[in-house]
């Protein structure tokens, strides 16, 4: 099933879902307009079908000490690219690594980074990164102000 596939009720339950995962099965059959088990028995197909990939608390950063935010892009050496796999490896074992993102243009890889502040950041790039076999170029950009973060997706119209 693909997401042209998907039905008014279908597209209602994931947006419901999407602004508050913690929504009881009897509170979204009711916001939907179906029984409880014809709700649920939906939510674990569109689970099964892949449209739902999992549930997830956000957490505040701030309040957990991670007042930086960074977006840090990697350029790998030319003769490097056979060691891909073991950097992509190294990199999404790395704690302070929230997303990762291999992308067009100068660079090759970009992350978001999360810590606590410029010592830590400092520490991390030198430590972490820059000791990274075929890493060629390092550009970091501190986040100042995030004006837009969004977990939720434009659903299409059913």
């Amino acid at each position: 099933m693909n997401s042209n596939e998907l039905d008014r009720t279908d597209v209602a339950i994931l947006q419901a879902l999407q602004a508050n995962g913690r929504l009881s099965n009897v509170d979204l059959a009711d916001h939907v307009h179906l029984s409880p088990p014809a709700t649920l028995a939906r939510v674990r197909r569109l689970e099964q079908e892949g449209f739902i990939e999992g549930y997830a608390a956000l957490l505040s950063r701030e309040k957990l000490g991670h007042d930086n935010l960074a977006l840090i892009e990697i350029a790998l050496e030319l003769h490097q690219h056979q060691r891909i796999a073991e950097v992509l490896t190294q990199l999404t074992a790395m704690a302070e690594v929230m997303e990762l993102y291999h992308v067009t243009g100068e660079y090759d890889y970009m992350l978001k980074v999360s810590v606590e502040n410029t010592r830590a950041l400092d520490r991390f790039i030198s430590e972490q990164l820059i000791p990274l076999p075929g890493i060629a170029r390092i550009h970091t950009s501190i986040v100042l102000k995030e004006l837009k973060a969004t977990t939720q997706l434009k659903l299409p119209n059913a």
